[in-house]
């Protein structure tokens, strides 16, 4: 496989992308814990809420999905990732791509939610734990 660009996907290219990238969401959210649909996910991106990164080929094929979440905080703009799809897609140098373009939207950091497997992958690309997140249904 030829190395991978990570593009953004900006609402007004949304309607074009969606069906291209709708299968690896699909995969992703069955570890969200019901925190969103796919539905949601689609509208959040659709809206311009989240951002839509995708890990093309130099054939523009796409071998992986990502969502972001920009949340203004006191002292930080945190890109939190919330969705993450795709074969081989956790690596430093889509990382580092995935850096460049939260920077371009302001972010100074960058945060996700892992369950432990997943969590062993970011750590390898320079992820650091900050939080364990416990939940409890009221």
């Amino acid at each position: 496989m030829s190395e991978l660009i990570v593009k953004a996907v900006y609402p007004n290219n949304f309607h074009q992308t969606w069906p291209l990238v709708e299968q690896l969401f699909a995969k992703a959210i069955k570890y969200a814990g019901d925190e969103y649909t796919l539905d949601q996910i689609k509208a959040l991106l659709a809206q311009g809420n989240w951002l839509l990164l995708v890990a093309v080929d130099d054939q523009n094929e796409i071998h992986g999905a990502a969502s972001i979440n920009f949340m203004n905080m006191l002292n930080d703009r945190i890109a939190f990732i919330t969705a993450l799809a795709g074969k081989d897609v956790v690596n430093e140098d889509i990382f580092k791509q995935v850096c460049d373009i939260a920077k371009v939207n302001g972010a100074t950091k960058i945060q996700c939610a892992a369950r432990e497997s997943a969590a062993k992958l970011y750590k390898q690309v320079g992820m650091k734990e900050r939080h364990i997140i416990l939940e409890a249904t009221l």
